[in-house]
């Protein structure tokens, strides 16, 4: 996931995917300034009062982002989650960040009644998402984890964080604005986005969802609270066409071909964009018939998007009612 792959393909990195919510114009307001960049194959934006000094928080989140590619993109042979895929069944070294977000997904698998799968990703690269290779086969409960380790139980097992990366790495840039010292900003990475404080203005910070058609109108308008996150899964950014059938990026471990229930996206919110990340991937997998009967039960806040003739219909779980303007 270097910077040459920012092209908007359906074979980018981490940071296309999910990337279906639009930042509102507040970058243009007076009282706000931001900056932003490049990262995980898409970009990154921050917000803030026009008062704040963020260049000088640029080289931090450059690195901090550089880190996390370097663990975790499949799209780089040398990134310590290619060197595991490549390796044989048993255990291998890994660290505690790698420990700590493979725990995050094996435990969202586990949750999820495995919609959410860590070891799909050569089924998404057959299907022309991913450059995993290995065994097509998912089976999550074939890894394991220990205090420095992770293991598979066979040799063809492959270890894919994509659904999950980006919003940990969206966490962890918030926690870096926070300890400079900026209280009030609204950070976007890919379209995943968590506001801390409150927007200059004084009021709550705004995102829209946005249509999961290309040249329509937001369906949605999100109201983002202090420390809360969204993320959204759908067909628009990573989809292809093929013999009048649609064919998106998230592989359901059911079925193993791309997740085609009539639905068309699902946004998470929660306080931790990781969780969030996960839980719009798992619930788009489940589909319709089973997604938001998930959520329920785990209590997940969602907003899923379906067709209905010519328009959207849409099932609303938890508190994402509250949320929406």
């Amino acid at each position: 996931m270097t910077n040459s792959a920012l092209r908007p393909t359906r074979r980018n990195a981490l940071g296309l995917i999910g990337a279906t919510l639009v930042l509102p114009q507040i970058a243009q307001a007076a009282a706000t300034r931001s900056i932003h960049g490049a990262a995980f194959g898409t970009t990154w934006q921050l917000v803030a009062s026009h008062h704040d000094d963020l260049e000088r928080l640029r080289a931090d989140i450059d690195a901090l982002f550089a880190m996390i590619d370097q663990q975790m993109s499949p799209w780089r042979s040398d990134s310590d989650i290619s060197r595991f895929n490549t390796m044989g069944a048993g255990r291998h070294r890994a660290d505690a960040e790698m420990i700590l977000v493979a725990t995050a997904a094996l435990d969202l698998a586990k949750a999820s009644l495995g919609a959410f799968d860590p070891t799909v990703g050569p089924l998404v690269a057959q299907w022309g998402f991913g450059p995993i290779e290995g065994g097509l086969e998912p089976d999550w409960r074939g890894l394991s984890l220990g205090e420095s380790s992770i293991g598979k139980a066979r040799d063809d097992l492959s270890l894919d964080l994509c659904g999950i990366a980006k919003g940990r790495a969206l966490d962890l840039a918030v926690d870096l604005v926070k300890a400079r010292g900026v209280d009030n900003f609204l950070f976007d990475v890919g379209g995943e986005l968590k506001a801390v404080g409150q927007h200059p203005s004084g009021r709550s910070f705004k995102v829209a969802v946005q249509h999961p058609v290309a040249a329509r109108s937001a369906p949605a308008t999100l109201r983002l609270v202090d420390g809360m996150a969204v993320a959204t899964s759908g067909l628009r950014m990573q989809s292809y066409e093929l013999a009048d059938n649609n064919y998106g990026h998230i592989i359901d471990p059911r079925t193993r071909v791309p997740a085609n229930d009539h639905l068309l996206s699902v946004t998470v919110t929660g306080r931790d964009a990781m969780i969030a990340d996960g839980w719009a991937t798992a619930l788009f997998a489940a589909g319709l018939t089973g997604g938001p009967d998930l959520a329920e039960s785990n209590n997940i806040d969602a907003l899923f998007l379906t067709r209905d003739g010519a328009g959207l219909s849409s099932i609303k779980t938890g508190a994402i009612e509250g949320a929406l303007l």
